[in-house]
């Protein structure tokens, strides 16, 4: 009597479990995920960038995702693999990993959308304007299909290595239902390398190092502002709270490292970039959409590319990184921020070629034009250290053609006899290009720019000295 008792209690026990399982997955399927796609899967980083989606951190521990994965259908093999090792590590927040090969499809009900796409510029392209052109058809039908596919609140982070801030534009441009604020342009990749090359030089945690702003074209020409750096935390015979900073240039004294190695170093990012495992590019995107969704920290400066409506007097309509923080769902400029008049000289010089890409994407002009401003001259980055008086001689160029003199058009600029004469323009700017590591030679080293030139890097820290 007593195991029929038991047999039956255990048969509704099974029942009632079988329906509260049942139960559960009804009111599962009324929780819609977040729908993240991610273009040119097949990269190294977005193998390293899903299990920070899934995690939790990013946007949060009660908020599920499915991850699409967009790539061409020569790739599928390896997106199927990728599938594969995602649900293996079996995230509770991971609902659905898919593959996509058609671009029919693609950006389908989308909450956000991360572009890693770079344009492999191939030996048949003649010219930097059409390999601005070849940006624009791609962003076009990117656009297009975000427009038609994807919610109206998506967000859209672009990264990469080439025409990151025309890529950004061009992808407003064709996507017309889609926020301007909700599309922006990866600048932290840059200023996450800037902040440990610091850490490294000072024997500390890239971690203690806040505030470095990048301002102009992340993959083209850069400025890397120090004069908002601060130290926390570095060991020192002065010592106070987890609050307690000292400005970053106070601790340097090293100005010939800042002037050449650190200089050197950052303008070389972008071939850096094309050997890395994907990690760094995975953490820095999976940290702003972080900050996106849960608040950057309190009182930090985050650069980041967005779309200009005059601030720092940068000219409306184009993306420029600049200094922002994350709250509220949203960002905001952090217009509060000063900056001298070398600085806002820079920024007139940086806005130039983002000017021009814009125009030669938009059909306004054929050709890009170089910068004529014949009164920018060379920035000493290394101005605001105490008593710091290096010789004229001493002042070099910051990166490979960044803040040189500018002579007329038709004139050339006089070498003195302890100078010696720059080599060719055209033997001054190339890039080691994907695969093929094809060497790529400029004609006009004024009208290069992100994807073919260096990513040329320069430090503010301000006024030019007179010796």
């Amino acid at each position: 009597m007593l195991s029929e008792q038991m047999l039956r209690i255990g048969a509704e026990n099974l029942n009632t479990h079988i329906e509260i399982e049942k139960e559960e997955e009804y009111l599962k399927s009324l929780i819609n995920p977040l729908q993240v796609w991610i273009s040119s899967a097949s990269a190294p980083a977005c193998y390293n960038l899903i299990p920070l989606l899934a995690s939790g951190e990013v946007f949060g521990m009660a908020t599920e995702i499915s991850i699409h994965l967009l790539d061409s259908n020569h790739y599928k093999e390896i997106l199927q693999g990728i599938v594969m090792e995602a649900q293996d590590l079996a995230f509770p927040l991971l609902r659905s990993v898919s593959v996509h090969t058609e671009l029919d499809d693609a950006f389908l009900q989308a909450d956000v959308v991360i572009l890693l796409d770079d344009i492999l510029l191939q030996h048949e392209i003649p010219s930097l304007e059409d390999c601005i052109r070849q940006v624009t058809e791609q962003c076009k039908v990117y656009g297009s299909l975000m427009d038609k596919n994807a919610n109206s609140t998506v967000k859209v982070i672009v990264s990469g290595k080439t025409f990151v801030n025309l890529r950004a534009l061009m992808i407003m441009t064709f996507a017309l239902s889609i926020d301007p604020q909700n599309i922006i342009a990866m600048a932290m990749f840059l200023e996450s390398a800037a902040k440990a090359m610091l850490a490294r030089k000072l024997n500390m945690h890239s971690a203690g190092i806040k505030d470095v702003i990048v301002w102009g074209n992340i993959s083209g020409r850069s400025y890397i502002d120090l004069s908002k750096a601060k130290v926390y935390r570095y060991d020192s015979a002065i010592w106070g709270p987890p609050s307690f900073s000292r400005h970053l240039l106070d601790m340097i004294y090293d100005g010939n490292w800042v002037r050449s190695e650190f200089a050197s170093v950052l303008s070389l990012l972008s071939s850096r970039e094309h050997h890395c495992l994907g990690i760094s590019p995975a953490h820095v995107i999976a940290t702003v959409l972080r900050y996106w969704y849960q608040d950057s920290p309190p009182g930090e400066i985050v650069s980041m590319g967005i779309l200009s409506e005059g601030q720092f007097c940068t000219p409306e309509g184009i993306f420029f990184s600049m200094p922002v923080r994350f709250q509220d769902g949203g960002w905001e400029v952090i217009t509060e921020t000063e900056i001298n008049e070398e600085t806002q000289e820079t920024l007139k010089y940086l806005t130039h070629d983002l000017i021009q890409e814009k125009k030669v994407a938009l059909g306004e002009i054929s050709e890009m034009c170089p910068y004529k401003e014949t009164a920018f001259i060379d920035f000493d980055m290394l101005a605001l250290l105490e008593e710091e008086n290096a010789p004229p001689d001493d002042l070099e160029t910051l990166s490979s053609g960044l803040l040189q003199p500018k002579a007329p058009e038709g004139e050339k600029v006089q070498t003195t006899a302890d100078e010696t004469e720059a080599p060719p323009n055209g033997l001054l700017q190339s890039e080691i290009l994907e695969e093929e590591k094809v060497q790529v030679p400029i004609d006009d080293a004024e009208t290069s720019s992100e994807g073919l030139n260096q990513s040329e890097t320069s430090l503010s820290m301000a006024e030019n000295k007179n010796p």
